[in-house]
């Protein structure tokens, strides 16, 4: 699921309520939009795998890349019955062969 496809699911949300767009979801969106148990969420953020802001009331905001990586995790983990922590671990390295496509591609064009 792309970024702008989540948006799109956003803002059609009932109960979203937010007065402008925002690339940023509550707890309780993300554990919608998501499908993730709460718990797993914690687990998630404890681990630091992802960053959420935080609100002058001490409740977290996830950004929208946080809602797309938990898909490619819960898929990882339900399609190829792996643990969670080797899911995300996954996720990680292709994220990170991505940022390295990229770079090649950016390189490509300087020769």
């Amino acid at each position: 699921m792309t970024t702008k496809r989540l948006e799109q699911i956003m803002m059609r949300l009932p109960g979203l309520n937010l007065p402008e767009r925002s690339e940023y979801v509550a707890w309780a969106q993300l554990v919608e939009l998501t499908s993730i148990e709460p718990a797993q969420v914690a687990e998630l953020v404890d681990l630091g795998w992802i960053t959420p802001a935080r609100t002058g009331a001490a409740e977290y905001l996830f950004r929208l890349r946080d809602v797309y990586r938990i898909h490619k995790l819960m898929r990882l983990v339900k399609d190829l019955d792996i643990s969670f922590d080797g899911g995300s671990i996954i996720v990680d390295l292709l994220e990170r062969i991505e940022e390295l496509e990229k770079e090649i591609e950016e390189l490509r064009r300087l020769v």
